[in-house]
Parts: C-alpha cells; structure tokens; sequence
C-alpha cells in the first residue's frame, strides 16, 4: 500500500506548476455553480487542486449524503473511508490513467473522465457503492492539469459486490478506453468463465451452452452474470466488446 501511494504522488509530481502563472480567481468564477449544480442534481461535488495535492472546495450536501463533518474533511480524512481492498485498486487507476492522460495532446485533455464506483463507509459505519466521476476543469497555462471536478452520487447498485468499477471516457466520442476498467486487474476469469465467454462469442444461447459442458442452465447463467460484474458490462454484446480489447478471447 505504502509504495502505492509513493509512486501515486510520485506521478502527480511530474507536472511542473509555475505558481504565479496560477489564477486562483478563475475557480471563485466557479463556485457559485458548483453550488448550483450540487443542488439541482443532489451530488456531492469537490474540487481537487492537482498543485497543491488537497480538495479546495466540498459541497454543502457531503454531509447529507454520507454525514461527513465538513470541518474535518481533508484528502487523508476522504481517503480513510474509503474500502481498504477498493482503495488500492483506486490508487492503481490514478496511477494509470494519470501516465495516459499525460500522454493526451493539451487540446484533448479536457475531452476523458473518469469513472469509478467503489465502497465507502457512512456515518453509520456501513460501506455503501458510490459513484465518483472526474474530469478536469482547469488547465494551466502550460497544459498540466490543474482542477479537477469529482461529481459523486449513491450508486443505485447496492448489490453486495467485492471490488470496484472503472472506466476512462472519451466525452467527445463516447469511447470507453477498457483498458481502464480496473476492476478486471488481479480478478481474472476462471477456467468456467473462460469457457463460457468463448461460447457466448461463438453465439451460442445458455441452453446450447449449458448441453456442451455437462453444466445446468441456472449455471451457466450464474457464471455469464459473474462475468459480466468482472467486466464491469451491462450485456453479453458489451462483455465480448471488452474482452476483445482486453485479449480474453
């Protein structure tokens, strides 16, 4: 975890800041909006200042969302309820997807977000699924990324699920880079999910899969339903799309 986090803020680090270049001014512009905006959809909005590595604005609503103190909030406090298992995966992505995003011509660096959903622990000390996503609202005069906007609801999927899920849009064309769906990384398929994916490409229905390996339907659905969670897929159709791209068949 220690060497994680390292190599985290090793990565934020690479973006050389000139601090007098930084107009501060731009971002009160933008405060009463965020205001705004968390009242009209009921989201939690922060804004994380790449310079100085610390949310420089929470919404009013945090509280209400999670009961949170807002006194107390901090990037360290933020993180401590944040699952342990999730929150290493989540550092994997920054890390990841910080690498790419540099990477990104300055003109398309305001076109991706990012999109998590992972576990957090409430005020009432139960972790709850929420989604968080990121995208940059301010560049410097350079080309860094300087502000970046998180917009973070209660995810309407509750169901008990071990591991989190990602993934690293293109807003201008609506791409989803899957490299990125993190949550496939260290949860591979098993051989039975292999096999069933491999069947499930060949357009084979449950039942003609189900008679091919000895295996009752009812199992054979638990597994494409499993696969479709490890790929973070909302159909058969999306599942093979990502592994297509992620060479699983």
């Amino acid at each position: 975890m220690r060497n994680l986090e390292l190599e985290y803020y090793q990565v934020l680090q690479q973006q050389n800041f000139d601090k007098s270049k930084l107009d501060y001014s731009i971002f009160e512009k933008y405060t009463p909006f965020l205001n705004k905006m968390a009242q009209v959809k009921n989201s939690a909005i922060t804004v994380f200042d790449l310079h100085k590595k610390e949310h420089i604005f929470n919404s009013y609503n945090l509280k209400n969302l999670f009961g949170y103190n807002l006194d107390n909030i901090d990037t360290d406090y933020y993180n401590s309820k944040i699952h342990p298992e999730d929150f290493v995966s989540l550092l994997k992505i920054g890390i990841s997807v910080l690498k790419n995003s540099y990477k990104l011509p300055i003109a398309e660096r305001k076109n991706y977000k990012l999109q998590n959903e992972y576990r957090i622990l409430n005020s009432e000390n139960k972790y709850i699924r929420v989604i968080e996503q990121f995208q940059t609202l301010e560049l410097d005069e350079k080309g860094n990324f300087w502000l970046a906007l998180s917009t973070m609801d209660i995810s309407p999927n509750q169901e008990e699920y071990n591991g989190i899920r990602s993934q690293w849009v293109n807003t201008k064309t609506g791409e989803i880079n899957v490299d990125h769906f993190i949550n496939n990384i260290g949860s591979k398929l098993s051989n039975r999910e292999n096999q069933i994916l491999f069947f499930v490409n060949k357009g084979l229905l449950s039942k003609e899969i189900s008679e091919k390996l000895s295996i009752s339907v009812h199992t054979v659905n638990t597994h494409r339903q499993n696969i479709l969670k490890k790929l973070g897929a909302n159909s058969s159709i999306e599942a093979i799309k990502f592994a297509k791209e992620l060479n699983l068949v």
